[in-house]
């Protein structure tokens, strides 16, 4: 294999597994015959195509079935991952309950739904005695102590009402889904690089003395999520990222709903650029149609 056919392989995985099956070795000869003699690496114009391409071909992969069963299963998704990135900086003091978010998590990111309700049950109504100051199933001692990846107790800044919600949320999509008795599409593996900078306290954008901290680090993925699903819908023309980004705002907003008395600056900054892309994803897809009429 030469330089050039590494190069030009390496791109093409920007496309989906499926499309380099049926027309990967086809575009790669075709690739391969068209460069000019010696060259060793793809020209530049040429590499950002086919990184632009594959991408495409990905969200338009993603974009089949139906929108609101998979957006619904996206936002499920999302919202589980917050809640396995709030218990996983108390992981040492809690490795069982952190193991099982973790267990449901990757149940709902493989569509195992049915093995995903139990798990995420049994961990909410341990997360929410926590929060509470009960101690179902087992004795923790309380406080709970983060490990580095945090600076403040388990729940301090939280509200049991809050972390029920939280659950309450998954619980729900995944009864939905249950019921329609129909498969649903295996997401990335991409979802568990999310969960750390998530739960990540630092680094600090908000005064100290505030009583609900959100982290740079939170808001960044947050954001890039939020951004991806605009682009997404923009390009596919499909709502189901719409449908997602407007049910983990459900659960941010009860938070903000819960802390109105001590909102700042950052915090109305934080909702509003979540809530302007999602309200980019919500509509990008009509405004492109119109776009394709005219």
């Amino acid at each position: 294999m030469t330089a050039l056919e590494r190069h030009y392989r390496r791109l093409l995985s920007a496309y989906p597994r499926a499309y380099r099956r049926a027309h990967g070795d086809e575009l790669l000869d075709v690739l391969l015959e068209s460069a000019a003699p010696g060259r060793r690496v793809p020209p530049l114009k040429e590499a950002w195509g086919l990184l632009v391409g594959g991408v495409r071909s990905r969200i338009t992969h993603q974009a089949t079935g139906s929108a609101w069963e998979d957006g619904l299963h996206l936002g499920v998704t999302a919202v589980a991952a917050v809640n396995l990135a709030a218990l996983l900086p108390y992981a040492g003091a809690l490795p069982l309950w952190t193991l099982l978010s973790a267990l449901a998590l990757l149940a709902i990111l493989r569509g195992h739904l049915r093995a995903a309700f139990p798990l995420t049950f049994v961990t909410g109504v341990k997360a929410v005695g926590l929060a509470a100051g009960r101690q179902p199933f087992d004795v923790t001692l309380l406080p709970v102590h983060p490990n580095p990846l945090a600076d403040r107790a388990l729940f301090q800044d939280s509200d049991p009402a809050l972390v029920a919600a939280g659950y309450a949320i998954v619980l729900i999509g995944l009864v939905v889904l249950t019921s329609l008795r129909r498969p649903v599409r295996a997401r990335s593996w991409w979802w568990w690089a999310a969960v750390v900078p998530a739960a990540w306290a630092g680094p600090e954008w908000m005064a100290q003395e505030t009583d609900y901290p959100i982290s740079l680090s939170r808001l960044a993925v947050e954001a890039a999520a939020f951004g991806l699903g605009t682009v997404a819908a923009y390009s596919a023309r499909d709502l189901r990222w719409a449908l997602a980004s407007s049910i983990y705002l459900l659960m941010v907003s009860g938070g903000l709903v819960l802390h109105a008395d001590a909102l700042t600056r950052q915090h109305l900054a934080y909702a509003g650029i979540l809530l302007l892309l999602a309200a980019a994803a919500a509509f990008a897809p009509f405004r492109q149609r119109r776009h394709c009429l005219d």
